[in-house]
């Protein structure tokens, strides 16, 4: 992805505005859906533990809440991917933290708990290393909510022999037998569909532009 283009997720100012009503919880549904495997899987990747990362995803959807009355989006100041980012990098201290605590009064024994000790495979918070995890994640974040707006919009026979052919690798003599498709029909469809995931990208990011 561009650098330029640092908001991806189609969260566009709109609805940044509706979460500031508390009450509107079809717009905080539509936030949780968005970022919550975002925030998630950034835990994991961080070395957090499945019930670690579940709670760093509630902690900053409540940080968010709180904060979100006094947040303006406002791009020159400062990206709200940015934003987001470090309230989830704080949180995942937080988690670290009880954990530390946890380990320093925990009692001495020789059996190994895989999901309490992951403690010994963790990135700091403060790290580079962080950020490229939040980045990686974030782009994949932005392909799936293309590839979902791209697929409601298809019939879903078409959108099969794309994701045989682009995402699960079946060669292209495959896909046409399967389907019973001439060849070419394989090769159109994924150069439709491509196209469209393209074009919905440019959009979602559009979308999170201010207008002028």
């Amino acid at each position: 992805m561009a650098t330029e283009t640092d908001e991806l997720l189609p969260t566009r100012a709109t609805l940044i505005k509706r979460l500031k009503n508390w009450e509107d919880q079809k717009s905080w549904q539509e936030f949780f859906d968005t970022y919550w495997k975002l925030i998630y899987g950034v835990a994991i990747k961080r070395g957090l533990t499945k019930t670690e990362a579940q709670d760093v995803v509630q902690e900053t959807m409540f940080c968010v809440a709180k904060q979100m009355a006094n947040f303006n989006y406002n791009p020159a100041l400062g990206s709200f991917k940015g934003w987001l980012l470090n309230l989830t990098r704080w949180r995942i201290a937080d988690q670290l933290r009880k954990r530390k605590n946890h380990f320093e009064h925990e009692p001495i024994t020789n059996e190994p708990d895989t999901e309490t000790h992951a403690a010994n495979n963790h990135v700091d918070p403060a790290s580079h290393q962080l950020d490229v995890i939040w980045n990686d994640e974030w782009e994949k974040n932005l392909l799936g909510a293309a590839m979902a707006k791209v697929k409601r919009r298809l019939d879903p026979a078409k959108f099969q022999i794309f994701d045989f052919y682009a995402n699960k690798n079946w060669e292209p003599e495959k896909v046409a037998e399967a389907f019973s498709v001439p060849i070419d029909q394989v090769y159109l469809a994924k150069h439709r569909v491509t196209e469209m995931l393209k074009e919905e990208v440019k959009r979602i990011e559009s979308g999170l532009r201010p207008a002028n």
